[in-house]
Order: C-alpha cells, then structure tokens, then sequence
C-alpha cells in the first residue's frame, strides 16, 4: 500500500462546525452580520464554560502588545467571534484574547469567496490576513499566490506542532510550509437509531466497530436485511449523505496522487475500481437513497437506517437528538479485503494571506488555536462546551467521533480537489458538486430513464479532462519553479 504519500488530511473544511456552514449568496457581500441588537445580547451573554488562559502550553504562548499590530481580519462566511446564533466564545478565541489578540471579519458568501479573496489582493483593499483553508488552496492556489509560506512562524519541531508535521509535509512546496493543521473533525459518520436496530433485531454497528468487524460486508448486511423487512408501502433504504468518497477512500487510494514531486491520475487502480463497484451494487439493489436531506431526523422519517454526514447535521437545536432520542455513530465502514483505520476528515487550518504583514499575531492565532485542542484542559473544556450545546449526546457517540479524528486513524486528502477549479469548484461544474465528487459518486446516479453508469463508463466520462488538468498543473509547477 502506498500510505505514507497519502497522510495529507483531509477534505474541505467545509463542515467544521458553525464555520463550514454555506452562506447565504448576495451579490455584495456584506462586511459584517453583526447588528446592534446582537451586540448588546452578547454584551450580557456569559459563557458556561470558563477556562485558565495561562495553563499548560499556553503559559508559553508569547503575548502581543495589543492595538492594530495584534489584530488579524479573517475573511469567510462566518465569523471566528461570537454571534447572537452562536454566542459561546471558543477556547482559541478566548487564549488569543487574552494574548492580547483580537479577529475583525469579513463576510463573503460561499459562492463569491474565492473571487473577493483575489479582488483584495489585487486591490490592495481590506487584504485579510488569513483565510480558511479549502481544497483549492493546495496546489492550484499556491502557484496563483494568493498566500505566503509558513515557516518563519510554525516550527513543525515543536512539541506543540510535532505531531501534525507529517501531514503538514504534504502541503510543502519547494521547501516551503503552506499549511499548519490545527485540528480535525470527521467529515462524516454513520448516524442510526438504536431502537430501530433492536426493534429489528439487527446487529448493533457500535458493536462491530468496538470488535474490530464494522466492514462493508457487515454493513451491507445489516441494510440489506433491514431494507428487505419493508414493503411496497413502507419502502426502505440503507443509507442517504455523504459517504462515496468515503468508501473509496477507505481502500487507501484516492483519484489524484503525487508522486516524485508530479501530480498523476490514479482513476485505474483496482481498489478503486473495487470501492466503486460496492457502490454500484449497494445503488443496484435499492439500499441507497438518494437526494439531500437536511439532518439526521429527515433520514430516519424518510426510513433511511443510516445518514451520512459529517457532526454539524446531527448537533446544535435543530439537528441534534431530543431527549427521547437513542442515535447511535460509527465511522464509515472499512474496506473488508483489507481493513485498515482511515478516515477523511475536516481539517481546520488557515491560509497566510501573501501580502500580511501581521507575523507574530497571526503566529500567536496558530499556537492558541493548536494549544486549545491539544492542552488536556482545554480538551476537556472543548468537550464541556460541546455538551453544552447538545446534551442529548451521549458519552458513547463523542467518544467515537474523537476516535475518528485520532492518530489511530490514517487520515486521506485527495489531490485531485486542489488540482484546478475545473476539477475541485462546484460553481465550475454543476453547482452542487465539483467534477471529482461526480467521479466518486456517479455511479449511485440513477437517471430519469432508469439508466446507472458502470464504473467503467463513468471513468471513460472523465479520464481525458483529468489528464488535460493534471497534465496543466504540472506544467504550471515546473514554470513556477524556475
């Protein structure tokens, strides 16, 4: 297995929480969403969980001497600060703060992010000083250079950021860091209901997954058999969300890889083609539901036995259990010819803008940010705050959601979502998927004459652009390294 060049990390960060939430599109954009009335709530708004902002390594931490050369603009969908939605201030904000720190934000929408980005840098006006790391970053964005290297302000040697220097290995460029990776959430997770599991009398999946047997072979089990117990008036399925690249990825492989330094198409390996003929088959046999719902309730309503999606469609009031509830999470199923713990995940990181010259506070913004989800207290705190806000999870289901994103598990990131806009932007393709998420799922895709490519046709759909892209992009990077 070709493992090591793949330790990368990890989708878009575009399910982290209240961060990774699609804005909603205008044309212009506003700065802000902060009103007076929000302000004032905030003013009197006091967080549940408090926290010692010079404990462990954030004792260590250099302070800021405050005042505009200790403030960074963030530019996103979402702001970093409180909000009347979501008012709870973060451990990292509140470390940063007590730096003497401060984030100012900017608004942008999903759709426009990347276009007001690059209108900043070129117009030399409100240029942010970081920006959410995202799959274009890495490698399309870098020869386009929209941001600065990282090595004068993370030391990868350091004990708070040893442990992620591997993956941050995987976005080094001609030497230079790109990415610090500050934390990891799964980017999804098999979400059920465990009284319908016992109501079936079908095999708990939290069960496997503790004896090491939660594979695609006992999962396809359980759908099959749960599917089969319905009837033409109560239709079935397995699963609805988002779990294809999942599965593919589950096999260690993914569609674009670097190797010696190129970027090469991988769409011919055989576990993929494997990883893509389980989908094919689940689809075939009626066990997939597809189409998007929102939550974790509307799967199960929609009598789905599994909803995949990462944890911000089953946490927060709206999406999260009820008190009468019993869900249940396990990770997505291994690849049962050979399993192995891998998991795709969010990774949270963000991008030095090229022209920033605020060093030391975007510095200081990195080691809090690190320090607050490796620091055992914070880590408790984290938790505390999580269950704060939704407190009909249980022990059970946090447990494996930070197994998930654990160094037990080898995290995958495919290249071929940074490759070019053509392969990795939605707005490029469809404008609910980008090209390489049609490669992963199109073989789930039933079409109105009841027609469902094989892989092998879905593959011939495709091959050519992702040569031509990849081929440009090399092209690209021996030019910019001249």
């Amino acid at each position: 297995m070709k493992i090591k060049r793949l330790l990368a990390g990890f989708l878009a960060v575009s399910m982290v929480f209240s961060l990774t939430a699609c804005g909603k599109d205008d044309e212009k954009g506003a700065k802000t969403t902060t009103t007076e009335s929000d302000e004032d709530y905030l003013a009197t708004y006091t967080n549940k969980v408090e926290i010692d902002t010079d404990a462990g390594v954030a004792g260590e931490i250099a302070s800021l001497p405050g005042g505009e050369e200790s403030t960074i603009r963030y530019m996103g969908e979402n702001d970093i600060n409180p909000t009347k939605a979501s008012p709870e201030k973060s451990v990292e904000l509140k470390l940063f703060e007590s730096k003497g720190g401060k984030i100012t934000f900017s608004r942008v929408t999903n759709a426009q992010r990347f276009d007001k980005l690059a209108e900043a840098i070129i117009t030399q006006t409100d240029v942010p000083d970081i920006f959410k790391h995202e799959w274009l970053a890495f490698p399309s964005q870098i020869i386009q250079e929209r941001y600065q290297p990282i090595n004068s302000i993370v030391d990868f040697d350091d004990p708070l950021w040893s442990d992620v220097k591997e993956t941050a290995e995987q976005y080094c460029f001609q030497g230079d860091y790109y990415v610090a990776p500050l934390d990891f959430v799964p980017s999804a997770m098999l979400f059920y209901d465990k009284q319908t599991i016992e109501n079936e009398s079908l095999e708990d999946p939290y069960e496997l997954y503790l004896e090491g047997e939660w594979t695609w072979d006992a999962w396809h089990d359980i759908m099959t058999e749960f599917v089969q117990g319905g009837d033409a008036e109560n239709v079935r399925y397995g699963v609805n969300g988002f779990f294809k690249p999942h599965i593919v990825q589950q096999t260690g492989e993914t569609m674009v890889i670097l190797e010696d330094d190129v970027f090469k198409s991988n769409i011919a390996n055989a576990d993929i083609e494997k990883a893509e003929t389980f989908l094919y088959d689940i689809t075939k046999e009626g066990l997939v539901l597809n189409g998007w719902l929102g939550n974790v309730r509307d799967c199960f309503s929609n009598n789905a036995l599994f909803y995949a999606m990462g944890e911000w469609a089953a946490t927060g009031a709206t999406n999260g259990p009820k008190e009468d509830d019993n869900w249940g999470v396990v990770p997505i199923p291994q690849y049962t010819a050979n399993p192995q713990q891998i998991t795709t995940s969010d990774m949270t990181a963000f991008m030095w803008i090229k022209d920033s010259t605020k060093a030391d506070a975007v510095k200081c913004w990195f080691e809090c940010y690190r320090a607050s989800k490796t620091d055992p207290e914070y880590v408790e705190a984290n938790k505390q705050t999580f269950f704060t806000n939704n407190p009909y999870w249980t022990e059970e289901m946090y447990e494996v959601k930070m197994d998930i994103v654990s160094s037990d598990y080898l995290q995958i990131f495919d290249y071929g979502f940074g490759v070019s806009s053509t392969l990795g932007d939605r707005n490029a393709f469809d404008g609910n998927q980008c090209l390489i998420d049609a490669l992963y799922g199109d073989v789930t895709v039933i079409d109105e004459e009841g027609i469902q490519k094989s892989w092998t046709q879905v593959r011939e759909t495709y091959s050519t652009i992702i040569d031509s892209e990849i081929a440009t992009l090399n092209d690209a990077l021996k030019e910019y390294g001249k």
